[in-house]
Parts: structure tokens; C-alpha cells; sequence
């Protein structure tokens, strides 16, 4: 099997940061919250907010949407964002582990033919994490829960914050925009 990140690896840009400013420009009131947004985003470029509480601080914006409208046309104009390689690439056992919220990404997955999705388990309805943010350590620990005996063929990510990850694969592929490049070679 083939296990990919999602975002910048998938897909080009962040799809929660993507999903973020879709809605804002959709959903006047989440500019009531713009300056408690900004303070979180300078409290974790500062390094004194955590990851996982900066992206749930994020998330709050989720109890003002409708999500099953807004969710299917923000993938319906970012599908086409999906890099070329992974057309070639594709396989049917193909798994998807990203630190992004399970929910937003299992749309995009589903209509590229992937049935094996891990992210990170966050309320879709308040964007309130429900366990661990999918990101380093916990990608290995998500995998092995769900594929005890799996081989990894081969693995694509953007970033060596996948290290634990990469590990583990025959093959580990950086992807560096529309670069495919040896891992351990960047």
C-alpha cells in the first residue's frame, strides 16, 4: 500500500487554512471573531500556544456553518488543487494520514477513489479535537491501530515532521510542489 499526507503532498495549500478563508468570506459573523482569531495566531507563532489548541481555538468557526452545504461546494472549487502525480500514483489500497480534520478531508478522498482516511478527529459541529492532533508519532500510532500487519510500499509527504512515518516505508518520497524527490535527499 501507498500512505500519503494530504495537504502541500495531495493537495496544493492547506485545506483547513483553504477551508478557513472560504468561510470567512462567506460567513459575516466569523469576523466578529477576527481579533480572538488573530491573538491565537500570534500566541502560536510566539510559541506559547500549543498546535492542538491553536486549531481547536481555529475551529470554533464551525458552530456558524452549515457544513453539509459549505463542505461539498469549498471541494467542488478546491478539487482541482489535487497535484497531477497523484493521478499516475493512485492505487486502490491507497491510505491518507493527515493532521487535518478528518471530516473536512474524507470529501476529497472519497472522490479520488480513497476509502482508508486518518485525520485528526475533531467535531465538525464545534471543532472541538475528540483525541490526539494526526500529526508526527501519532500518523505511526494511527496506522499500526489500523493496519497491525501493514507494509507501506511507498510514502509521499511535504514535510520531515512525517520522519516517524517515513520510517517505516520501502520507499519515502518529499514532495516539494510538483516535485517528487528521494526523501532522504532534501
Amino acid at each position: 500500500m501507498n500512505v500519503y499526507d494530504f495537504d502541500n503532498t495531495i493537495l496544493r495549500g492547506d485545506s483547513t487554512a483553504r477551508f478557513f478563508a472560504y468561510c470567512l468570506l462567506r460567513t459575516p459573523r466569523m469576523w466578529l471573531d477576527a481579533p480572538g482569531q488573530i491573538l491565537n495566531g500570534l500566541l502560536f507563532l510566539a510559541k506559547a500556544r500549543k498546535k492542538q489548541v491553536f486549531k481547536q481555538r481555529m475551529l470554533r468557526f464551525l458552530r456558524w456553518i452549515d457544513l453539509q452545504s459549505v463542505l461539498p461546494a469549498f471541494w467542488e472549487k478546491n478539487l482541482s488543487r489535487v497535484k497531477p502525480f497523484y493521478g499516475t500514483a493512485h492505487r486502490e489500497d491507497d491510505v491518507v494520514i493527515s493532521a487535518s480534520p478528518e471530516f473536512l478531508i474524507r470529501p476529497a478522498c472519497a472522490h479520488l477513489g480513497i476509502s482508508h482516511v486518518m485525520g485528526s478527529p475533531v467535531d465538525p459541529r464545534s471543532g472541538i479535537f475528540r483525541g490526539p492532533n494526526c500529526h508526527g508519532e501519532e500518523k505511526v500510532r494511527r496506522f499500526r491501530e489500523a493496519f497491525p500487519q501493514g507494509k507501506i510500499d511507498a510514502f509521499y509527504s511535504d514535510s520531515h515532521s512525517d520522519d516517524p512515518l517515513a520510517r517505516l516505508a520501502q520507499r519515502a518520497i518529499l514532495v516539494k510542489g510538483d516535485k517528487l524527490l528521494p526523501w532522504n535527499d532534501a
